[in-house]
């Protein structure tokens, strides 16, 4: 079992190697982490720059409606604020469970037990990463490994990305001034 979690974290970490785009490598995160952990659904909310939201970044096997469910506002979600401190945590019906900000959407949803993970990078929480079952279950240790292993890629390779995007934006300005002084 422990070598299918090897295997499926090798994977994780070449999609994510595979490209430099943010969208795109986090929608492939999602969809291999939910595949490997036959999980209903995946997603991956990235803090707002105010710290105080957690913004959609990434989904896979969620609807749209339960993704405009409403904003995830971190002083209402006890379960989010828990994870963002560093903690990976499991509610076995997020249903009934008080931390949950949305059970009814998740019951409509038909989302049972979730598991989530911190996105941490430089000892600094960005956001997280959470599998849906649609049925109650408890994650196994190696689950659990697996999760937070691809956390912690994950991490990484979303910051990678940022740093990409602005150092391209930030070339393609100078080059643009650059142009524009060579012209005058």
């Amino acid at each position: 079992m422990a070598q299918d979690y090897f295997r499926a974290l090798r994977d994780v970490a070449l999609v994510i190697n595979s490209s430099l785009e943010p969208k795109e490598v986090q929608h492939k995160i999602t969809e291999q982490t939910a595949v490997t952990m036959g999980c209903k659904a995946c997603t991956i909310r990235l803090l707002d720059t105010t710290g105080h939201f957690l913004l959609p970044s990434a989904a896979y096997g969620l609807s749209d409606t339960y993704m405009r469910k409403g904003p995830v506002e971190i002083k209402r979600s006890g379960l989010d604020g828990e994870v963002l401190s560093g903690k990976l945590i499991h509610l076995k019906d997020a249903t009934a469970d008080g931390r949950f900000q949305y059970p009814a959407s998740a019951k409509a949803e038909g989302l049972v037990s979730v598991l989530s993970a911190p996105l941490m990078s430089n000892g600094k929480s960005i956001g997280l990463i959470r599998v849906y079952s649609s049925v109650e279950r408890d994650f196994s240790d190696d689950e659990q490994a697996f999760m937070e292993a691809v956390a912690a890629i994950s991490a990484i390779a979303i910051e990678n990305a940022r740093l990409h995007h602005a150092l391209r934006n930030n070339y393609e300005l100078l080059a643009k001034h650059a142009y524009s002084v060579y012209e005058d």
